[in-house]
């Protein structure tokens, strides 16, 4: 199979659906790139995984899906940052979708992960989610 063509461009939608807490709904930023890994197994990269009689050692580990992004934050009433809080704090994990301009969408479950800080002159804050098993493309 050969593309005849690579889309690409931002993500307009990032949607939790958590069990207990309900719907959320962040904005991403316009222009900006997001970063994601699906997940699954990988293989580690290390050029010294070698026997001394030159057979290869393949050290597989499972990764956590993820993806990260800037979000807008409305710095008047700390909404998004008191949603990510929670959605952090909470033992269950979100089933979360990200909704991609080139049409694809994608689905994981799990919950925001590391600092949430909002940056208050551009209102936007950066939003890494992690999960369990593995992203779909839906």
């Amino acid at each position: 199979y050969m593309a005849s063509r690579f889309l690409a461009g931002d993500v307009f939608e990032v949607v939790c659906q958590h069990p207990t807490l309900g719907e959320f709904r962040f904005q991403p930023k316009s222009n900006e790139s997001c970063t994601y890994d699906i997940g699954g197994v990988r293989a580690n990269d290390d050029a010294s995984q070698i026997t001394g009689g030159g057979q290869a050692i393949y050290q597989m580990n499972r990764v956590r899906p993820s993806f990260e992004l800037p979000i807008a934050v409305d710095t008047s009433t700390g909404q998004e940052t008191t949603n990510l809080v929670a959605l952090s704090a909470d033992p269950d994990e979100g089933t979360w979708t990200l909704g991609l301009n080139s049409g694809a969408s994608y689905k994981m479950k799990g919950r925001p992960v590391g600092d949430l800080q909002v940056d208050t002159n551009a209102a936007t804050m950066t939003l890494k989610v992690s999960g369990s098993n593995k992203m779909e493309l839906l």
